[in-house]
């Protein structure tokens, strides 16, 4: 019977007898039999169960120990972390011992008591599943170059050590990048990872609060310093003294307030709205935005000098669609983050909704990608999401197997870059070879196989 729960054990053992009343031991399992190394091999290759248990007295030699050793040291060198159960006799506790020192679990002496094997054998499958939980951690280590960015692109692995070297200066950042991209996300890794740092970080969106609000909202006030302002309050620049401004969409900012903030950057003390006195700050500020604030010096929208001041350290955060595989490795993290969240069991994504994720321009960037999913989730009737859960389209010339097609990727690469080198040296062969790095002749028969014209 196979267990939903994919329980599974491995007994080896020749004995008929010994195979029936193991089998009946281990209720909770999805338990596989095997009477030799080449079945045992063969069922570890096809189910991989996590724990097995091995009789050292295996055919052809099943009155000693050489062929359940020989057995134990090809299972544990096919698939290293299962954990393997030497089953032996009295006179065989020394071949055991000696098993359990060169890397199988544990063992237990015969005759057969079905509780005892039991607890053993829950303890190791336990032992399994918390190594197995450590090893996914790991890689999940491995994909946060910076916490709490999840990326396996280069185009984000730069950015990743940008982060790294500006966060522990006190320098001003400023993050450029689509909206949807994950700016808020890095200014927080950027103060996570400054070791001077004590204080809160404290994010505004200057987009966000009426222009007639910002100015209180970011330097504070004093009391009756307008109508309605009862009692003196800081504003956000004190709250997160000691900590990190996080400026979002600096490119909304009001040019009345552009002046004042550039003032507090380069003095780095504020004076709250109907108040005299000057108040010295320390903080480490992040800007960001999406805008091209070039352009909008250009119109008069935006003070030079104030850009050059947060421009100290520039960070451009790229769009999803130009972070090569992210898209696919964020879609299964935000699946099973909105599994748990939803109680839900969505196994994952079915071939043509990879497809579609794949092909989709995603103009939101991650926020959509995080929207849709987490819509699918809800929405979804079955144990995978499909292109209609995200609504999203699968191109209609697209086959699932093209996306792995390494052949055709691999002569796209190479008709582009030939066609780019003979386009330099106007279509001459001879200099064009040079250029590649290979011989003339190999070029010829790669023009000829590609079928490019070279005229």
């Amino acid at each position: 019977m196979k267990m939903e729960n994919n329980k599974r054990l491995l007994i080896v053992e020749d004995d008929p007898g010994l195979q029936k009343q193991m089998r009946w031991s281990f209720d909770g399992y999805e338990v596989l039999i095997a009477g030799d190394r080449e079945e045992a091999i063969k069922q570890i290759r096809k189910h991989n169960p996590p724990v097995v248990t091995v009789d050292l007295g295996l055919p052809p030699d099943p009155d000693g120990c050489s062929e359940g050793l020989a057995t134990i040291d090809e299972i544990l060198s096919v698939a290293p972390h299962t954990k393997v159960i030497v089953v032996s006799g009295n006179d065989e506790r020394e071949n055991a011992v000696n098993a359990v020192a060169s890397g199988a679990y544990d063992f237990y002496q015969k005759p057969i008591d079905g509780d005892l094997l039991n607890q053993i054998v829950n303890r190791a499958y336990h032992v399994f599943e918390l190594e197995e939980e450590n090893r996914k951690l790991a890689m999940q280590q491995m994909n946060l170059p910076v916490e709490g960015i999840i990326t396996n692109s280069p185009q984000m692995q730069l950015v990743c050590r940008r982060i790294e070297k500006v966060a522990p200066s006190d320098a001003t950042v400023l993050l450029l990048g689509d909206s949807g991209t994950g700016k808020e996300l890095c200014a927080r890794a950027i103060h996570g990872k400054n070791p001077n740092i004590t204080g809160r970080f404290v994010a505004i969106n200057c987009a966000a609060i009426p222009e007639n609000l910002l100015e209180s909202e970011l330097f504070g006030y004093e009391k009756g310093a307008f109508t309605g302002a009862a009692k003196t309050t800081p504003g956000k620049i004190e709250y997160a003294e000691g900590g990190t401004l996080f400026l979002d969409e600096m490119g909304e900012l009001p040019m009345a307030l552009q002046a004042k903030l550039l003032r507090f950057l380069q003095e780095r003390v504020v004076e709250r709205v109907g108040g005299r006195e000057e108040i010295p700050v320390n903080v480490r500020v992040v800007c960001a935005t999406h805008q091209n604030l070039e352009e909008k010096i250009e119109k008069g929208e935006f003070r030079e000098d104030l850009y050059y001041r947060i421009n100290e350290i520039p960070i451009n955060i790229p769009p999803l669609k130009e972070r090569e595989g992210d898209v696919l490795l964020l879609a299964r993290s935000c699946l099973d983050l909105f599994n748990k969240e939803q109680g839900k069991k969505i196994k994952g994504f079915t071939k043509e909704a990879i497809i579609a994720i794949e092909n989709h321009e995603w103009p939101g960037n991650v926020r959509e990608l995080k929207n849709r999913i987490k819509r699918a989730v809800i929405m979804a009737d079955t144990k995978q999401i499909t292109a209609e859960d995200l609504e999203l389209s699968v191109p209609e010339d697209h086959s699932d197997n093209s996306v792995f097609d390494l052949r055709e990727v691999r002569e796209s690469a190479e008709r582009e870059i030939i066609i780019k080198a003979l386009n330099n040296t106007n279509g001459k062969v001879a200099p064009a070879a040079e250029l590649l790095g290979v011989s003339r002749p190999t070029l010829y028969d790669l023009i000829q196989k590609l079928n490019i014209n070279t005229d």
